[in-house]
């Protein structure tokens, strides 16, 4: 019986370790990458289109062993900070209104998710009819059309504020710009050349409105002409904000601190402050290029700075009937 015993136990022993051997391979892949929320009545749907990592040496105005530190506090590591690209589509209920468009095609290696996310959130890119641009940075423009030049987007008016299309669009600033600079007039002039083409590519001057559900402000010193978005109904509002902030790690606690990116770093220091004071008061929502995904929350001041309050996940608009738990 003892022996028989022992041979059962083996027997199970061998048949767990065939069972663990035999598990499915890795996924190796993430969730579609888009988040919603309700903001009055309109529908935000944030869209991953992708991430790269900065090095820490490009922010200015504070130590290097500062940095570190506050790094550190986060698990960030000291070498390479991660950062996302985020795009953000807006459903007014009269018009599919989409924010930035992500690295696209300028950055295959980690970026260019921006469409198959979409999708996957149930809109498609035919649907888009209103486009607004940040800036003319290639990890906000290359989104719009694919590397032969196609337009993404092929119902959609692309707005872009005056003071970007007078920099990024000026065949004289190009001409003037360092060697190393030279290539990021091109790729913005590349993005928008088939919308152009079209005649769907327009310009305004902040605070002008371009559709009556948003408000525009200039936020000048990241670029020349970067510019804030604003969405309100009901009582809600969400504000599209670029990127004021690359590194919220640092900047957060920090928001004098400015990244080599920066045309003009004094201005886009106080640029940030300005906004952020704002939201911090008013309490409403914030979405932003570079921030974890989905890049949604709320701000709050603290004795240094700002703490940051991402949105939770949960459904896309709260229940006014949800039971209170005691």
């Amino acid at each position: 019986m003892k022996k028989m015993t022992a041979v059962l136990a083996l027997s199970s022993l061998f048949v767990a370790s065939a069972v663990l051997a035999d598990a499915p391979a890795q996924i190796k892949q993430q969730v579609p990458g888009y988040y919603r929320l309700a903001v009055g009545a309109y529908e935000v749907t944030a869209l991953f289109d992708g991430y790269n990592d900065l090095s820490p040496s490009l922010l200015k105005g504070l130590s290097a062993s500062k940095i570190r530190e506050l790094l550190a506090q986060h698990k960030i590591d000291a070498e390479r900070m991660p950062t996302s690209f985020n795009a953000f589509l807006i459903n007014t209920g009269k018009h599919l209104v989409m924010i930035d468009s992500g690295a696209g095609h300028c950055v295959p290696q980690t970026a260019g998710q921006l469409i198959p996310n979409m999708t996957a959130s149930g809109y498609r890119p035919e649907q888009v009819d209103t486009i607004f641009l940040t800036h003319l940075h290639l990890d906000h423009v290359c989104g719009l059309s694919d590397a032969a030049g196609k337009a993404l987007f092929p119902n959609a008016t692309v707005y872009v504020p005056q003071g970007e299309a007078d920099y990024w669009l000026d065949p004289a600033k190009e001409a003037s710009a360092p060697a190393n600079a030279k290539e990021y007039f091109a790729i913005a002039r590349d993005a928008l050349a088939a919308y152009k083409a079209a005649g769907l590519l327009k310009t305004f001057v902040p605070p002008a409105s371009p559709i009556p559900e948003v408000q525009t402000a200039y936020a000048i010193g990241h670029t020349p002409g970067s510019t804030l978005y604003r969405f309100a109904s009901e009582g809600k509002a969400v504000n599209f904000i670029g990127d004021l902030i690359h590194a919220p790690a640092v900047q957060f606690p920090h928001p004098e601190v400015t990244i080599r990116f920066d045309v003009d770093a004094k201005k886009a220091s106080a640029s940030r402050e300005k906004e952020f004071n704002a939201l911090a008061k008013d309490g409403e929502w914030l979405a932003a290029a570079h921030l974890a995904f989905p890049g949604i929350g709320q701000l709050s001041t603290i004795p240094q700075g700002y703490s940051w309050n991402p949105a939770n996940y949960g459904p896309w608009q709260r229940a006014a009937d949800v039971p209170l738990l005691k």
